[in-house]
């Protein structure tokens, strides 16, 4: 058996995104959801998570913007929330072992909890998160 690296570079965020977008997008219950707003605009996505992840994860600052706005009004709930972490994580062991790799799923775990509670936040009131 192949040993797994850890996660190092822009390519290593690349190999874990678009393996774990496809896992997303064949998923009964939450590929609709990412389908139906993101629509023809898969590759503008999925550099913005390249991006992303590489400024969570490596500290090389390629991300600007806020990544909770466009989440706010979205039809989805802790199921939906234990799915994506369940294809993130199974993705990061399926490549990667190392210390960035725990630090993903622990950033993906502190993110998807907050993401909820802001989104059950939200849902009960007219304000609008800022941008």
């Amino acid at each position: 058996m192949k040993e797994k690296k850890d996660i190092t570079t822009i390519e290593d965020i690349r190999q874990l995104v678009d393996n774990f977008y496809a896992k997303v997008r064949v998923n009964e219950l939450i590929g609709p959801i990412f389908d139906g707003v993101i629509k023809d605009r898969w590759p503008e996505h999925l550099e913005k998570m390249y991006r992303f992840w590489q400024t969570v994860l490596l500290e090389t600052h390629t991300y600007f913007g806020s990544p909770f706005p466009p989440h706010a009004r979205l039809p989805i709930d802790q199921e939906h929330f234990t799915i994506w972490l369940r294809l993130w994580h199974e993705t990061i062991d399926e490549f990667f072992s190392g210390d960035i790799a725990d630090e993903a799923k622990w950033r993906s775990n502190k993110m998807a909890a907050m993401f909820l509670s802001k989104i059950e936040y939200y849902r009960g009131s007219a304000t609008t998160p800022l941008v």
